[in-house]
């Protein structure tokens, strides 16, 4: 296991290859679909610094507001690819270091990643719980009248949030692989 601190620098993520266990610790937000047509469209400046060499992570959580704080109850992920239009500008733009959800991203985003040094972490699916628990604290919400609780951008500090590299900043897709090699053989199994 690989132990990240956020932020972190292009040089650390780039020593990541597809394959890499990591622990995130430190702050990153959360970011779906609605934050990034924002982000993409608008380029607000409030969210320069806070993106600049952290995670964005595709994640609708379930959150709780005690007395004048807000508590992560769950904080799984959500599917990449939805993303994909904007994803590739919006880790250029940031200078954002990682981008982490479940399933996977395509050709733009695996050239951003390249182009950037990022990577893409994908986070276990069915564990949004226990990934909740990895949340210490919420530092702020971004959006959150606007977009809803699920579309804001939360701004979290994470400790020991267990994820995998699955797409590096060498232009390497574990992804992609799997697609190919899963194309190869059903194309022999029904004969092209």
């Amino acid at each position: 296991m690989i132990k990240i601190n956020l932020p972190v620098s292009e040089a650390e993520i780039r020593k990541l290859k597809v394959g890499d266990e990591v622990s995130l610790n430190g702050i990153m937000l959360t970011g779906r679909d609605t934050a990034h047509s924002w982000l993409f469209k608008d380029k607000p400046d409030k969210v320069r610094d806070l993106l600049k060499d952290t995670v964005i992570y595709h994640c609708g959580p379930i959150v709780k507001k005690v007395g004048n704080e807000w508590h992560f109850v769950a904080a799984g992920p959500t599917t990449s690819i939805r993303e994909e239009p904007y994803e590739g500008q919006v880790i250029k733009e940031y200078g954002i270091r990682g981008v982490m959800g479940k399933g996977g991203m395509g050709e733009k985003t695996l050239q951003a990643l390249n182009e950037n040094g990022s990577v893409y972490f994908h986070a276990v699916g069915g564990a949004a719980t226990l990934q909740g628990q990895a949340v210490k604290k919420v530092h702020g919400v971004i959006k959150l009248e606007e977009f809803g609780v699920p579309e804001a951008m939360w701004i979290i500090e994470v400790d020991d949030f267990q994820a995998v590299v699955t797409m590096d900043s060498h232009g390497n897709s574990l992804h992609k692989g799997i697609k190919e090699a899963s194309d190869k053989i059903a194309n022999e199994l029904i004969g092209i």
